[in-house]
């Protein structure tokens, strides 16, 4: 890394608050974080990072995505991420945990009906309209006011805006009109259930025709729905999967070849090992090498 990047890190912000929910600005972050040495890291609530502005590189699962004016990142407990900036930034960042939304009367599911935040490494940011950023200036605000002055009930209010927040991100991805509602409404129940289904199943089944059946549909109807859906077939769907936690836990475990290779389902190390090889091009001890120089 270049002497003059700057490693943006969470941990920076929030040591000195206690969770489960923080919003903070960043503005001027980037002078904190001079001199401070990039690392991958993780932690186990949900972030928001809303950039008004700055320049630099927001790398999620190992996948970098540019950050950009009023682009919006959703970062899922547990996702490795870092923010390397470039120049001076401005913008929030929200951090909250599943306590806080069932302490504030929000359903568990309210999160994983929104198109936002994802368990796998597709996590591309949200681009904002000026109109949308409008609203969310004031959301965001709100929130921050709640925040700093915490009156009565002060969680409740930052509940309620959180929620107003999320909704107005999530309508920001909404199907183009003219579309085939009936059809697409299938394809995006089918494309979910599927999702839903690896992240829970990835370490036992790594064939298509198990989720297939699983899912009541043929392995090709599957495939057309995901391959049309996502742009990529569910097979490599899948493999990205496994080859994500392979990652996440060569980085945030001791555990040896054999052992990650196991606890993904594949009971022959050399068939592990073949395998992250010929998806990633390196072997997993020479990607932990890399990742930890």
């Amino acid at each position: 890394m270049a002497e003059k990047d700057k490693i943006f890190s969470l941990d920076l912000m929030y040591n000195d608050v206690p969770m489960p929910f923080v919003i903070k600005k960043l503005d001027g972050i980037d002078s904190i974080a001079i001199g401070k040495e990039a690392y991958p890291h993780r932690h186990n609530y949900y972030s928001v990072i809303w950039f008004y502005s700055g320049e630099g590189s927001h790398i999620i699962d190992f996948r970098v995505y540019p950050i950009k004016k009023d682009h919006v990142f959703f970062v899922s407990p547990y996702q490795v991420h870092q923010v390397i900036i470039d120049s001076r930034i401005n913008g929030y960042v929200i951090l909250f945990t599943s306590e806080f939304l069932e302490k504030n009367s929000i359903q568990n599911d309210f999160i994983s009906n929104l198109k936002l935040f994802h368990n796998s490494d597709e996590t591309p940011p949200l681009s904002l309209n000026e109109a949308t950023v409008e609203r969310l200036r004031i959301f965001a605000d709100s929130m921050m006011s709640a925040f700093n002055c915490q009156t009565d009930m002060y969680l409740e209010i930052i509940g309620a805006y959180l929620k107003l927040f999320l909704i107005e991100c999530n309508g920001q991805c909404s199907l183009s009109p003219g579309s085939n509602l009936q059809s697409l409404e299938v394809s995006k129940t089918l494309v979910k259930s599927f999702k839903d289904l690896v992240e829970r199943q990835y370490s036992k089944s790594h064939q298509v025709k198990d989720y297939a059946e699983t899912l009541n549909v043929t392995p090709n109807y599957l495939n057309e729905v995901i391959k049309s859906s996502m742009n990529i077939p569910a097979k490599e769907f899948i493999q990205s999967r496994l080859i994500l936690e392979a990652k996440r836990m060569a980085l945030f475990t001791e555990k040896s070849v054999k052992e990650i290779g196991f606890d993904l389902g594949f009971e022959d190390p050399s068939h592990f090992s073949k395998f992250f090889k010929s998806n990633t091009g390196q072997s997993l001890n020479s990607f932990k090498e890399n990742m930890t120089l």
